[in-house]
């Protein structure tokens, strides 16, 4: 008979940034400074983008869509780190840890489109400013950024049912 190994992992533990109990009220509040004003930041672009009508363009179109992805993006790793950071307990989970991988890479691939889109956006507007409004109308706006979502959806999924 051979011998093998039924070992179940259900958890994974989570090494932090430092282990010294005394830096670790230093490190959790750094880290939720720069998230609060990463959040903040990007809510106040997109009230701005959405209260004021002279920037419904499809420039601020994208860039409210990329503010949207980035508090999404953050909000995939920093609060469970800066739950770590306040317990004691550093575990995750099999399932959030792949969860969370999952979020983190369709985030990272929308951010990657969005930037895409609005390289493509400025293009237009330089290359061919006379036509810019017809090019980019808002029909094809909503279409670039539809892809954008709906592709990196499947893709992550893809990834995370490969790694299952």
């Amino acid at each position: 008979m051979e011998e093998e190994n039924h070992t179940v992992l259900s958890q994974f533990l989570l090494l932090g940034l430092s282990e010294d109990p005394e830096l670790q009220p230093v490190l959790f509040g750094l880290f939720i400074s720069m998230y609060l004003v990463t959040v903040l930041g990007n809510l106040l672009i997109l009230l701005a983008v959405s209260s004021d009508f002279h920037l419904h363009t499809p420039m601020y179109f994208f860039l409210s869509n990329l503010s949207f992805v980035d508090i999404c993006f953050t909000s995939t790793t920093i609060p469970k780190m800066l739950v770590n950071l306040y317990s004691q307990s550093k575990v995750i989970s099999y399932t959030e840890c792949l969860s969370q991988v999952y979020f983190f890479l369709m985030f990272l691939g929308v951010d990657n489109f969005l930037l895409t889109t609005m390289a493509f956006d400025r293009f237009v507007a330089i290359c061919h400013p006379l036509n810019y409004t017809v090019i980019m109308n808002p029909r094809l706006c909503v279409l670039l950024v539809l892809m954008s979502w709906l592709l990196m959806f499947w893709i992550s999924l893809i990834h995370i049912l490969l790694l299952n």
